[in-house]
Order: structure tokens, then sequence, then C-alpha cells
């Protein structure tokens, strides 16, 4: 009989410690520390990034954001976009205009394979993965980045009127 009861007092000691765990678990998850914020980001021209901040980031500020463009998602995660080659920062404040986080943005450039042509003091960018195609690149000569951007707008407007047209067929 003293087996039995400690078989349950036994019993009883462990279903109410998983009831307290469980009773507790959604507050520990929920104080799980967040990752820590590196120093500098880098990322790549023409590439975004995500990043998750802590706190409850209310407006973000660039230093230059024709180098990179910060765009706040909800749940406190940023998208870095890398826009022109350089460094510049991001400052992300709360609603009562505290500094949560000052960082700064590294801006490089690509990393897939890039081919680049110099004719006399023009350049043109080619990327090469596997055949080599235009690519648009900042520093390329007046003529190659035209001719790239006409071609792309072009594309573009053709299946803008491909999709129009689709949708009139429906």
């Amino acid at each position: 009989m003293a087996y039995t009861l400690r078989n349950r007092a036994s019993a009883r000691f462990k279903f109410r410690s998983l009831a307290l765990g469980l009773l507790l678990w959604p507050a520990l998850a929920l104080a799980a520390p967040v990752p820590p914020i590196p120093d500098s980001i880098a990322v790549n021209v023409d590439q975004a990034k995500l990043v998750k901040l802590p706190g409850k980031v209310a407006t973000i500020v660039v230093g230059n954001p024709m180098i990179a463009d910060v765009t706040l998602q909800p749940g406190g995660i940023i998208v870095v976009t890398g826009k022109g080659y350089g460094a510049t920062n991001f400052i992300a404040l709360d609603r009562a205009g505290e500094v949560l986080v000052d960082r700064v943005i590294q801006v490089e450039g690509p990393s897939e394979q890039l081919v680049t042509v110099y004719r006399g003091v023009q350049r043109e960018s080619y990327s090469c993965m596997p055949i080599c195609q235009r690519r648009v690149t900042l520093g390329d000569g007046s003529d190659h980045f035209k001719a790239a951007m006409e071609q792309a707008e072009s594309l573009s407007g053709a299946a803008s009127g491909q999709a129009a047209n689709a949708g009139k067929s429906n």
C-alpha cells in the first residue's frame, strides 16, 4: 500500500510539473533573446537583405538613400537594399524618439561572375552565369546603360501588354 501511495504522489508531482511547464512555456518563449544585430550590415548593390531589429521600431532614418534603402516591415524586420557603392548608416527610433539601433550599411559590388568590358573610357558590364548577358551596373557608359534600360523597358511593356490582353480574353 505504501508503494501505491508513493506512486500516486510521484505521478501527481510529475503531472503538476508538466502542467506548470506548459503554462510557463509561452512566457519563456516570448522572453527568448533577440539575436544581436551586427555592427555593420554588408549588402551587394542591387540586392536586398533581411535584418531583425529589437524592440518597437517606429521610424527608420537612412543617412544617404542613394547608397542604401531601408524599409520597415511588420514584426521589426527591415529590408536593406543596396542602391550604390559605398557606406552609409541607418538609425531606428521608437515612438518616443529613443534611438534603438544605429548601424553602418556597407554596399559592395556584385558577387556573381561579372565581366567588365572597357572601350576607351566607356564601360560595359555583363553577367556571365553561365552565358554572358548585358547587365546595367553603376558606372557603365551612357550608351550601354541607355540601350540596356530601353531593352528592359520594352520587355516589361510587352509583358504588361500581354498580361492585360490575357485578362480581357477571360
